[in-house]
């Protein structure tokens, strides 16, 4: 018995003596892999390995820098903190409403690239005719530089405004966009500068007052830029066009091969539009993509949840990063707000008519009563006004009014009280001229009592004088 105890404890100390072994082993051997993974030494990198190492941690630092900006939204008192993003600019905005949830250096000029496309098409479809046909020109050409988005188009091609359209927001192809203004403006008698106004005179329309475009497609142009709000607000338009989003929803487009042109077949390149991606959006509804070297990662979406129908817009964005913040942004807007209806809330009863389910989106404890009112009357001299709510600055919804009477006589009596500039002038010049005729009239009364002591004085000299010579004859 003892004999098989002592055999037992051998066995066992050789087989703890292996598994320390072993164990010693292997973290040898995974130190010295991980070992094999550090970084080399500068000295011993090659150029092309330096360049690749710098341009590494200029993108983290960019990453980094970005990711800690400022998110304006999240320095309102009682406003739900939104995410951090990757990139420059941010906003969400309630399509509705006009109020801005999310706002992240909504108003600073940044490069659109192809995002700017989305106005283009909001254009077009204002102006055009989506079964005309669309010529493609030689100049439509010659803005594809390297690397530029295209799907082949050559010069005397000929297809339809809608397959245009389609190559515009699907493929991006910056030579169908090109034709789309060329188009457009043709039909209205004009040339392409007179669609480039357009979108600039478009944008001011809808309230953007930060953008300045110079071509339909997003070519890079240090004069051509926008900002977030910008964009969000032309976003809000294309809810209007329900093309909009037939287009965008379509995975796979196909222009047919004719007389005039070749067959081309394209692709959603949207990735939360795309079933099926791992970035696939439930809710998205809409949207485009963005990218040129100047402009880093840019991108528009619009979303609807059956309750809120929200336009997300981020800008310089950097990595991978434009869809995980998209996606974030739109999760905030749809979680965190809810409508309050004006009819319920706003109790001053100035209003004679408000817009049928009109609202304004408020976190949960942010009140109706702690929001600020701006009241505009229409120029056309009617008691319609247009109703913006704030608070603390930020838009949280327009509506359109009917004014009461009593607002509005209110309104015309406070005009009739300002009186014109040079009316206000008039009693001034008055008392200036009366106080000019004060003074002459006082120099004139001092001298004319200067004159009269003058004559007091020589008749009382005169009498002295006569007295003093009476008194030296006696």
């Amino acid at each position: 018995m003892r004999r098989l105890t002592q055999i037992t404890a051998v066995i066992l100390t050789a087989v703890l003596l292996g598994m320390i072994a072993a164990g010693h082993a292997g973290f040898v051997s995974e130190a010295s892999e991980n070992a094999g993974e550090q970084e080399k030494p500068e000295s011993e990198m090659t150029e092309e390995e330096k360049a690749e190492k710098a341009a590494k941690e200029a993108r983290e630092k960019a990453l980094k820098e970005a990711y800690e900006l400022p998110v304006q939204t999240n320095e309102l008192k009682s406003w739900p903190e939104g995410p951090g993003t990757y990139g420059d600019a941010a906003i969400v905005m309630d399509a509705d409403s006009g109020a801005i949830l999310y706002a992240k250096n909504i108003d600073k000029h940044e490069y659109p690239a192809s995002i700017t496309k989305v106005l283009t098409a909001l254009l077009a479809f204002q102006y055009g005719d989506m079964s005309s046909q669309v010529v493609v020109s030689e100049q439509a050409l010659a803005c594809l530089g390297s690397g530029y988005a295209s799907i082949g188009l050559k010069a005397g091609n000929v297809i339809t405004l809608e397959q245009a359209v389609y190559a515009m927001l699907l493929a991006s192809a910056n030579e169908a966009a090109y034709s789309v203004g060329e188009s457009v403006a043709a039909s209205q008698g004009q040339g392409y500068d007179w669609f480039i106004s357009r979108m600039n005179e478009k944008c001011a329309e809808l309230g953007g007052a930060n953008s300045n475009f110079v071509n339909t497609n997003g070519v890079f142009d240090e004069n051509h830029f926008t900002c977030a709000r910008d964009m969000a607000l032309i976003g809000r338009a294309l809810f209007d066009y329900p093309m909009f989003s037939q287009i965008c929803q379509t995975q796979q487009y196909t222009i047919p091969a004719s007389d005039t042109v070749e067959e081309h077949v394209f692709q959603q390149k949207h990735h939360m539009l795309i079933q099926g991606n791992e970035d696939y959006y439930e809710y998205a509804a809409a949207g485009k993509t963005g990218y040129t070297t100047e402009a880093e990662n840019t991108l528009i979406t619009l979303a609807d949840n059956g309750e809120k129908r929200l336009v997300c817009v981020v800008l310089r964005t950097y990595g991978g990063h434009p869809y995980t913040d998209t996606r974030a942004l739109l999760e905030y807007g749809f979680g965190n707000f809810q409508k309050v209806l004006l009819e319920e809330h706003d109790e001053e009863m100035e209003f004679s008519r408000i817009a049928d389910g009109a609202y304004v989106m408020l976190p949960e404890k942010v009140s109706f009563e702690k929001l600020d009112r701006e009241v505009v009357l229409h120029e056309d001299g009617t008691d319609d006004a247009t109703v913006s709510y704030f608070y603390k600055d930020m838009p949280v919804g327009t509506c359109e009014v009917t004014v009461s009477e009593k607002y509005y006589n209110k309104g015309k009596e406070e005009v009739q009280e300002e009186e014109p500039e040079e009316k206000k002038t008039e009693p001034q010049e008055e008392k200036k001229d009366s106080k000019e005729r004060y003074k002459a009239a006082a120099a004139i009364g001092i001298a004319a009592v200067l004159a009269v002591c003058a004559a007091i004085t020589a008749v009382v000299t005169n009498i002295s004088r006569k007295r003093k010579e009476k008194r030296r004859r006696r």
